[in-house]
């Protein structure tokens, strides 16, 4: 069983900053490729980002892009992501995900799940 503990939810005003951490415990760290995903009230779970195993590749839903920044420490086996310049729309639950030896941006190909945390931005 790979668990997967987010942390770093919280209050933030629109424009502000937030970084989520997500400590892993899958062995190796580096077989599973780490994925940001995101749900809303009323709305499907959602792609965020995604970084390789290595972490020398990334993605990321358009609708972030040039905001936030998935990175991964796998000495700490800890998946990060920063998240800049926060709009309203971005409030939702925040989970991270583990995808062994796979790259993919469906959720359907995530073989673990942390238990999310919430982002909320206010005005």
């Amino acid at each position: 069983q790979v668990q997967l503990v987010e942390s770093g939810g919280g209050l933030v005003q629109a424009g502000g900053s937030l970084t989520l951490s997500c400590a892993a415990s899958a062995r190796p760290f580096t077989s599973y490729a780490m994925g940001w995903f995101r749900q809303a009230p009323g709305k499907e779970r959602e792609f965020v980002a995604l970084i390789s195993t290595n972490g020398g590749i990334t993605s990321y839903a358009e609708f972030v892009k040039g905001r936030f920044i998935i990175s991964r420490d796998n000495a700490k086996s800890t998946s990060y992501l920063q998240m800049n310049t926060l709009e309203i729309e971005d409030t939702a639950v925040y989970y991270c995900a583990a995808a062994y030896l796979r790259w993919s941006q469906s959720q359907a190909d995530y073989n673990w799940w942390g238990q999310g945390t919430q982002v909320t931005v206010s005005s």
